[in-house]
C-alpha cells in the first residue's frame, strides 16, 4: 500500500512533468482514493480502460493519453462525464503523462521503443526524436517485417531511401512532422505512429524510408515501464491493459 501523494511525488521526481509546456495537465487528472494498492496502466484513459480497471479492482489508473486537451470541450458531458463519473464512483485517482513520458531516458516511450526494436545505442537526436543503429543492415522489406513482428501491427511504408537500412530514427504517436529532423541528420529510415499527407511527399522526394508504425503501437510501452517501476518501489499490485486501438 502507497499513498498517492508519495506516488504523484515519485513521477514528478522521475519525470520533471514541470519541465515541458504541454497540452494537457500531466499529473493527477482525477481525484481518487488516497491510499493505492492496486495500479492499473494503459495507453488512453478510455472507457473501456476504465471498465477494465474497476473490475481489477484499480485504486489508480496510469496512462500516457489522459483528458482536456488543447481545444477540447471544456464542459463534462457525453463521453467524458461517463468516464469521470466511473472513475468518481469508484473513488479510482487518474494520473496522465504526456510529453514527460515520450522523453525520459529510461521509462520514455522513445527509449522503450528501441529496446522492443532491437535498435542499437539509442540516444536522443534533437528535441522529442532519438536515433540508433540496427544490428545489421536490412532491406526496407525485411525492416518492415521486423516492425510488424515486434509491434504486431504492419506499418505503412512510403520513401525512396537507400537499399540497405542501417541508421533509424523514431518518435513515438503523431510525430511524422519531425521527419525534417532524420532527414537533416542523414538517416536512412524515420518511424513514428502516424502519418498525414505530406509525410508521403517529403519521404519520396528527399530520399528518406518512413514507417507508420502505429500511434498506439509505438506508445504501449512507456507506460508499462514506468508502472512496473512504481510497483517495484512502492510494493503495488500493477496490471497494464492493453485495449487495442489500430490508429
Amino acid at each position: 500500500m502507497a499513498k498517492r501523494t508519495d506516488i504523484l511525488a515519485k513521477i514528478d521526481e522521475w519525470l520533471e512533468p514541470g519541465n515541458f509546456q504541454d497540452y494537457a495537465p500531466n499529473g493527477l487528472q482525477v481525484e481518487g482514493k488516497d491510499e493505492v494498492r492496486t495500479l492499473v496502466t494503459g495507453v488512453t484513459a478510455s472507457q473501456a480502460l476504465v471498465d477494465a480497471a474497476v473490475e481489477q479492482g484499480a485504486d489508480m489508473i496510469l496512462v500516457h493519453h489522459g483528458y482536456f486537451w488543447k481545444g477540447e470541450d471544456q464542459a463534462i458531458r457525453g463521453m467524458k462525464k461517463r468516464r469521470i463519473k466511473q472513475l468518481l464512483n469508484n473513488d479510482i485517482s487518474l494520473l496522465a503523462y504526456h510529453l514527460p513520458l515520450d522523453d525520459h531516458p529510461d521509462y520514455g516511450n522513445n527509449r522503450q521503443l528501441a529496446d522492443v526494436l532491437g535498435i542499437q545505442n539509442p540516444r536522443p537526436l534533437g528535441g522529442l526524436v532519438w536515433q540508433g543503429e540496427l544490428e545489421a543492415p536490412l532491406s526496407p522489406e525485411k525492416f518492415g517485417l521486423h516492425l510488424a513482428r515486434a509491434l504486431h501491427r504492419e506499418p505503412l511504408h512510403v520513401g525512396d531511401g537507400p537499399e540497405r537500412i542501417e541508421t533509424v530514427a523514431w518518435c513515438t504517436g503523431a510525430a511524422q512532422g519531425f521527419i525534417g529532423t532524420a532527414l537533416d541528420a542523414g538517416i536512412d529510415a524515420y518511424i513514428s505512429g502516424e502519418i498525414s499527407e505530406p509525410t508521403t511527399h517529403t519521404a519520396r522526394e528527399c530520399g528518406i524510408h518512413y514507417y507508420a508504425a502505429g500511434h498506439h503501437a509505438t506508445e504501449r510501452y512507456g507506460v508499462q515501464a514506468l508502472g512496473q517501476a512504481l510497483a517495484e518501489a512502492f510494493g503495488l499490485r500493477h496490471q497494464f491493459i492493453d485495449c487495442d486501438n489500430p490508429v
